[in-house]
């Protein structure tokens, strides 16, 4: 089956309107949790406004954060058509903002009675599956430096701002931030930054950071252009 890139758009919309009006909508505020690890799961969400982080917590305490989401980016996702489903991430509000609340059987059955809707969403779970692929391939196979590059190029396609000087990224990120995306201590990806200021590969802007040369950091990762849609952040 064919599907033009006017249909796919329309079915795009077609499906965020779906969540959009499905459920309830309730507040989010920094600091708290959408869901937890392990609580019984009904809903999955759609972000209107606000970020939320979805993280992985071991056995040790120690956090792994997986994506930064935004507007229109879909969370708990991974509860569908599963026997006692439960959430498997953490969910925390990084900024204010309101969610969209599916109830989870309202969202299957939909998806079951309209071939269009359950398309796209298979498509979208595709799309959402390979951006997780990578970002384990970058974490595994290029270490703690391939890690840090590639946290680095993901969010300069998800939140970077192109200007003059460099890209900016849009979003404040701590050292502390960095590190748990990349699975290390604060320490180890404090020294790798610090060797990129030094080369004037990034500068820091208000706690904001500033790449000036992201083909260094795409070379040093062994970069496989791959699209950007599998290349980002959220």
């Amino acid at each position: 089956m064919t599907i033009d890139t006017q249909t796919e758009n329309l079915l795009t919309n077609e499906l965020i309107e779906l969540l959009q009006s499905a459920g309830r909508i309730i507040e989010i505020n920094k600091g708290s949790f959408l869901f937890q690890e392990g609580q019984p799961a009904s809903e999955m969400f759609l972000i209107l406004s606000g970020r939320i982080q979805i993280s992985k917590m071991n056995a040790e305490g120690q956090e792994l954060y997986l994506r930064l989401c935004s507007e229109h980016d879909i969370v708990g996702e991974l509860t569908l058509f599963t026997e006692d489903p439960r959430y498997i991430f953490n969910a925390r509000v990084m900024e204010d903002g309101h969610v969209a609340c599916i109830q989870l059987d309202f969202l299957e059955k939909a998806l079951f009675q309209n071939s269009n809707l359950g398309y796209q969403f298979i498509k979208w779970m595709n799309d959402h599956i390979r951006r997780t692929m990578t970002k384990f391939r970058d974490l595994v196979l290029y270490g703690k430096k391939g890690a840090l590059y590639s946290t680095l190029i993901r969010l300069s396609n998800s939140y970077g701002l192109h200007k003059e000087d460099g890209i900016h990224l849009t979003v404040p990120i701590t050292t502390q931030d960095l590190a748990h995306f990349c699975g290390t201590a604060r320490e180890i990806v404090s020294r790798m930054l610090t060797k990129l200021k030094k080369k004037q590969i990034i500068s820091m802007d208000h706690k904001k950071i500033i790449i000036h040369n992201l083909d260094y950091l795409k070379s040093e990762n062994d970069c496989e252009n791959c699209p950007i849609s599998h290349c980002t952040i959220d």
